[in-house]
């Protein structure tokens, strides 16, 4: 093959490979599909994030609403208010004065904590109804249980009631889509996202009713 007709089929080639943007479109598809496909899956599972947090706190709030009404899921709460010490010179108060007469009419047994236990029976009644609302992955061991004496509540001789705390802690949200790998196809590089993220501590406060057996509460 002679120069001048060599020289032409190269100019054709080298023509044609510039026209030629099929390689170019589908990097360019693969790319905005990935963008795509994060912001849509992205969407899907930063939602169930937010229903997961929102069912966490209604759980914390029905957990402590069914611990203020029966028995502790702690030991060594007193089961009645018991007099305080009486400072010298005051006539000791009779049973059946309301604790928040005086800071000291009745005693301050201290606080009492404790994380549920499936052994024990109103830890597990809680976790039977909350659990629908949780994590697959959260256990009764995620419920922490508080009872701190008040001396607003209650009185001298009278069932011991006190606040009740009910705490929802060290639970993670998983991720379902593979948001850190279409994070790198869109060009992000190396990324976390998707990774499991520790929820928040949610916590809900009531003052303890007689913390007496029954049901329905």
């Amino acid at each position: 093959m002679t120069r001048g007709p060599l020289i032409s089929l190269l100019r054709r080639r080298l023509r044609h490979a510039l026209l030629d943007t099929a390689g170019t479109t589908l990097v360019e598809f693969a790319i905005v599909l990935s963008l795509f496909l994060l912001l849509f899956l992205g969407l899907i599972d930063f939602g169930r994030m937010s229903f997961n947090w929102v069912m966490a706190q209604k759980a914390t709030q029905m957990a402590a609403r069914i611990a203020t009404v029966r028995p502790p899921v702690c030991g060594g709460l007193p089961e009645f208010h018991s007099r305080g010490t009486v400072p010298t010179g005051t006539t000791a108060p009779g049973y059946g004065t309301f604790c928040r007469t005086a800071s000291w009419v009745c005693a301050d047994p201290g606080t009492f904590s404790c994380p549920g236990a499936s052994t024990n029976a109103t830890a597990q009644e809680i976790w039977d109804r909350v659990a629908p609302l949780l994590p697959n992955t959260a256990t009764v061991a995620n419920l922490q249980f508080t009872y701190d004496f008040d001396s607003q509540l209650g009185f001298l001789g009278g069932p011991y009631t006190p606040m009740v705390t009910v705490e929802l802690q060290n639970m993670q949200f998983d991720f379902v889509s593979p948001l850190g790998g279409l994070a790198q196809l869109a060009g992000a590089g190396s990324s976390s996202l998707g990774s499991p993220i520790s929820m928040p501590s949610f916590s809900a406060s009531l003052p303890g009713e007689d913390l007496a057996a029954g049901n329905d509460g």
